[in-house]
């Protein structure tokens, strides 16, 4: 395009020079020697002057004073050279093209370059209705443009031949194509650029169901599997303890559950729900949070946050994993994403010592400090558990990720003592 507008500018320019430099040309008078005239007495009283003495008194001819001068043939080509940048500053360009064929017409006017003028600002006048993101001011100028053309119609507009009146139309024809041709590209690009965006957003909110599904999955399906080993091996031998196991899978069975519907809501509502914004899993119909689940009747608990992490280190507990929880400072009220996000630090550190790291020590930390909130999560270090089936190792990077978006940061790593670790910052803001 670029390429293009720069040729149209180019011809455009040559085509008004060339036609200013001939009609400049055409009225100055040809030498006697090469056309021989009758030859003039001079005045008596006038000495003859000037390269042609005998062809007038003094030698000075009127049509001398309509040759042209260098300045007009530069502002001829000023007339069409801004039609470069037509596209990328249309208004701009418009303006440049006016005033520079108002001035040019003003002292060259009539035949073939008031012609080329013309078809430059109509050149102009398209680009700047078609390309202008700036519909009212490109009204506007096109509006007053065309007056100031109007008021001095006799030396802007040219006079038509018979034979101008096909190329114009075919002209027209031309702008009118290009300008459909140039809509319908828009169009497709607007198109496109949605369909993009909701593919984006589409990916965004897999990701983060699937870090969720991870997070809730992982955590308790890896305490149940725990638990239920440790009720196998004292099933025959403490029959009383095996059952206090079997009621702590059941117990985290029915957490995973419940932590599992609010994830599934967002895979399931429809016009009658939406998406939980104050603590809830879900908001019915009528407006009411924190009812029953239409579909199970089951009362679906509030969604976790740093309030539920005393409970989180008792099932740990019931595990057999010594948990040290200390909470200080004075909590400040999260928003609900940063108040999930760290929750799920505390959970993801659990669920990773719990599966890496048997028989260790866990101490969790929250401090609460004027304007963040900071988490530490670490182990003594153990013997790693069982495998019990591929990872993904998307844990961290998930909570990566979740912590980024509410400009948190997380740090995880072994201990230099032994063990691993996981420290988060999460600033606190006000929401609303």
């Amino acid at each position: 395009m670029w390429t293009a507008d720069a040729i149209l500018a180019f011809v455009l320019a040559v085509c008004t020079v060339g036609a200013t430099y001939r009609q400049g040309d055409s009225a100055v008078p040809v030498p006697p020697v090469l056309m021989p005239q009758p030859p003039t007495v001079p005045a008596p009283d006038i000495p003859p002057t000037g390269p042609f003495p005998h062809w007038g008194p003094g030698g000075d001819l009127a049509p001398y004073a309509e040759a042209v001068h260098p300045w007009q043939l530069v502002l001829a080509a000023l007339t069409a050279l801004p039609l470069v940048v037509r596209r990328r500053f249309p208004l701009s360009a418009f303006w440049a093209v006016t005033l520079a064929s108002l001035a040019f017409n003003q002292h060259v006017s009539g035949g073939n370059p008031t012609l080329y003028t013309f078809l430059s600002c109509v050149v102009a006048a398209y680009s700047a209705a078609v390309y202008s993101p700036y519909r009212a001011g490109a009204l506007t100028s096109l509006v007053a443009g065309a007056a100031l053309l109007g008021v001095l119609h006799d030396e802007n507009f040219p006079s038509f031949a018979p034979g101008l009146v096909p190329f114009l139309a075919l002209l027209g024809v031309g702008l009118g194509a290009n300008a459909m041709h140039t809509w319908k590209q828009r169009l497709h690009a607007l198109q496109a650029e949605h369909e993009a965006a909701t593919r984006l957003a589409v990916d965004r909110e897999r990701a983060r169901i699937a870090r969720e599904l991870h997070d809730v999955v992982t955590h308790n399906v890896s305490v149940m599997v725990i638990q239920a080993g440790a009720a196998r091996k004292v099933m025959d031998t403490a029959p009383d303890r095996a059952r206090q196991a079997l009621l702590a899978v059941e117990a985290g069975g029915r957490t995973a559950m419940a932590e599992l519907r609010h994830v599934m809501g967002l895979l399931t509502m429809t016009g009658d729900g939406y998406a939980r914004v104050d603590g809830y899993a879900r908001v019915d119909g009528y407006g009411r949070s924190g009812g029953p689940d239409p579909d199970t009747g089951a009362d679906l608990a509030p969604q976790p946050g740093l309030a539920q992490v005393p409970a989180l280190a008792d099932r740990i507990r019931e595990t057999g994993v010594p948990v040290e929880l200390t909470v200080t400072g004075t909590p400040a009220p999260l928003a609900v994403g940063a108040d999930l996000a760290a929750y799920r630090v505390v959970q993801e550190a659990l669920t990773n010592t719990v599966r890496h790291a048997v028989g260790s020590h866990v101490r969790i930390a929250v401090d609460h400090v004027p304007g963040a909130v900071h988490i530490e999560v670490s182990d003594t270090g153990g013997t790693p558990a069982p495998p019990d089936g591929p990872g993904g190792g998307r844990g961290l990077a998930g909570l990566r990720e979740r912590l980024a978006v509410y400009g948190a940061t997380l740090h995880a790593g072994e201990r230099p003592t032994g063990g691993f670790e996981v420290r988060a910052v999460i600033p606190v803001r006000e929401h609303g």
